[in-house]
């Protein structure tokens, strides 16, 4: 007790007046105390008040020895913690997720045999055209032959997914089926893993992080993520494109240039998305900045060459195709030779294109003409919901732009591609238009107020249904599949 007083010498023997009022203050015009302090058991009188000297709170964390001195000392420095464990991270949800895929495809579904067997049944149709490539890599006929023939002519496919899995072959000296599913489900893993990345990056719950993973896995075309097709690649360039467009960070613009480049030489479709950070920009400077000429190149060089970058990895295949065959377009040409598809530009618009009858399991057709429509009406029912936000500015509506533009851009150029062949493969092709609306849906009910529990209890409940319904659905359509039977 005594070590927490200081006593210091009187400095005046008559207090000024100034201290006489401050001590008058203090103890309410208290009789005057003696001058000496007198101690009385474990009590001390002090003539005048105690002051302390004042205490820098920073020197209580830091140590007081130097840290060259390699000594434990009495206050450690802190150190940064993740509070997220291990397994809730992104990369560690994504894996997760392609993992389960790949157990419920392979060993829970696929037919009987051994190991190996029930992997390669992932390897349908599409997957042999890609294979080919690998193998032989490109060859054809100018002009291609007029039926599918991939012997003769087998530019039919963007070469970012057989070339990645052609690395794989040769340089690991995997079989060309592991190479291009090894491939296939790395992609998948990593369009997981971005998926949970734009999670994180909007604080989004936990909950609402769950439903969203289930709306996308319970797709009856999800499967396609881990089997020997492009949409896992495209996915994974699409989505780290966008994610990386928009980051800050030295870094960040290459690895958006990048991933663009994947996603342009995965998909034709590609070369459209690859405006989503101009698209961006424009929106989020407003109409103001494009009035404002001279400061284009501030607002918008940096989104202009990102998106320029991005369409190299067409701009290359199709520079190759032009040296190769003297034909830029051998790719269209060959879609139109062998696949019988002429683009109807104007099919979004002919009421004709969209059917409305409940499909018959056993008709993917009819499958993918049902999707087309649920998809058409899902994103304008999306886009149309952001009006009311729009036009009050009470939400971040502006992150959402380029979702649904990514998404309209993929929906009308896939519908005006199968629209002659009655939208034969729409249903893998909405897939990823599917999953854009899906992160943009999450977005805009995390900047909601939180509703009431009754409508939360029964959203969640309308939401297991509906996936049960879709994981369903997808799984007859796995088993289709993985005996040989067309789904897409």
């Amino acid at each position: 007790m005594f070590g927490a007083w200081s006593f210091r010498k009187v400095r005046r023997a008559h207090p000024s007046r100034h201290d006489c009022a401050k001590t008058d203050r203090r103890i309410n015009a208290a009789p005057p105390r003696p001058k000496f302090p007198l101690k009385t058991g474990n009590d001390i009188q002090v003539l005048e008040c105690v002051r302390f000297s004042p205490v820098e709170t920073t020197l209580l964390t830091k140590p007081c020895i130097d840290e060259g001195f390699r000594v434990s000392s009495a206050v450690p420095k802190p150190a940064p913690m993740n509070p997220k464990p291990i397994l809730f991270r992104p990369w560690a949800l994504g894996l997760m997720i392609t993992l389960v895929q790949v157990f419920v495809s392979v060993v829970l579904i696929a037919p009987e045999g051994p190991l190996s067997f029930r992997y390669n049944t992932l390897i349908q149709h599409d997957s042999y055209w890609f294979a080919n490539i690998v193998d032989r890599g490109y060859e054809s006929t100018v002009p291609p032959v007029s039926h599918k023939m991939m012997e003769v002519s087998n530019v039919a496919f963007f070469p970012a997914y057989p070339a990645i899995a052609a690395i794989l072959h040769y340089g690991a000296r995997l079989s060309i089926y592991d190479a291009l599913l090894v491939t296939a489900q790395a992609a998948a893993w990593a369009f997981w893993s971005y998926f949970f990345l734009f999670c994180q990056r909007w604080n989004l719950s936990p909950l609402l992080q769950f439903f969203g993973a289930l709306a996308i896995l319970a797709h009856p075309a999800a499967f396609f993520l881990i089997a020997g097709y492009s949409e896992s690649m495209f996915m994974m360039g699409l989505l780290g494109f966008m994610f990386w467009s928009t980051a800050e960070g030295k870094g960040a613009r290459a690895l958006a240039v990048f991933h663009g480049f994947i996603m342009s030489a995965t998909r034709i479709v590609g070369i459209p998305c690859a405006g989503y950070p101009v698209v961006q920009a424009v929106f989020r400077n407003g109409w103001r900045g494009l009035g404002e000429v001279r400061s284009w190149v501030k607002r918008y060089g940096s989104a202009v060459l990102v998106m320029v970058g991005a369409t190299l990895g067409a701009g290359v295949f199709f520079f190759y195709c032009l040296l190769r065959w003297g034909r830029w377009d051998m790719y269209m040409l060959t879609q139109q030779s062998g696949w019988a598809i002429t683009p109807e530009y104007q099919a979004v618009f002919k009421p004709s294109s969209y059917r409305w009858l409940v499909p018959a399991l056993n008709n993917p057709t009819e499958a993918s003409q049902m999707t087309m429509t649920l998809g058409g009406v899902l994103l304008l029912a999306m886009m149309m919901s952001e009006l009311l936000p729009i036009i009050r500015r009470r939400l971040a509506w502006t992150t959402r732009v380029g979702f649904y533009f990514c998404a309209a851009v993929i929906y009308y150029v896939s519908v005006s591609g199968v629209a002659s062949v009655e939208m034969e493969s729409m249903l893998r092709y909405e897939f990823c238009v599917h999953a854009l609306i899906v992160l943009a849906i999450l977005h805009f009910l995390h900047q909601l107020p939180t509703p009431r529990l009754w409508v939360r209890v029964s959203g969640m409940a309308a939401m297991a249904l509906l996936s049960a319904a879709g994981l369903s659905v997808q799984g007859w359509y796995v088993w289709n599949f993985t005996r040989g039977n067309w789904v897409a």
